[in-house]
């Protein structure tokens, strides 16, 4: 299952590859930033093909390679089917007044929910893995992660009061 790769002059890319039953799969990465597929069954005589936004073609290519990617809003819900189905959600949350001079072992945010903080927005600065020692300021946005009903009680448990 060779690639092969082939520029086309004031076109773009083509990338093709044959699968083991014999099928044949081209990528074409246009100059206009448009991405087309064409696969051709073995056998067949017409090409199926599909045309692609960037943003498509990278969630296509995450869907093909067991990495999903969902988002909604403030959060992405990613999917690693390598390691039995497992689904992450990462989630912005902003800090309510009840968090304000809290830090996050106050808040026994993981014992309680299971949930994580992995990184807080202050001031346009980023704080990567903050220790549970850290205390949340007025302004600050939470990036928490864990399973999706481990955000649900995030939200329930933490965020209400």
């Amino acid at each position: 299952m060779a690639l092969r790769s082939l520029n086309l002059p004031g076109v773009g890319t083509k990338y093709e590859f044959e699968t083991d039953k014999g099928d044949t799969v081209a990528i074409f990465f246009t100059k206009t930033g448009i991405i087309q597929m064409y696969t051709l069954q073995k056998g067949c005589k017409t090409p199926s093909a599909a045309e692609m936004s960037p943003v498509e073609a990278r969630r296509l290519g995450n869907i093909l390679s067991g990495a999903i990617i969902e988002a909604d809003q403030e959060s992405v819900e990613i999917a690693f089917s390598a390691l039995a189905d497992l689904r992450i959600t990462i989630h912005t949350f902003f800090v309510t007044p009840a968090f304000v001079g809290k830090t996050i072992e106050d808040l026994q945010i993981r014992a309680k929910t299971g949930a994580t903080v992995i990184a807080v927005c202050r001031h346009d600065r980023n704080i990567i893995n903050p220790p549970p020692t850290f205390a949340f300021e007025e302004g600050d946005a939470a990036l928490v992660i864990g399973e999706s009903d481990q955000i649900k009680k995030f939200e329930s448990e933490i965020m209400v009061k």
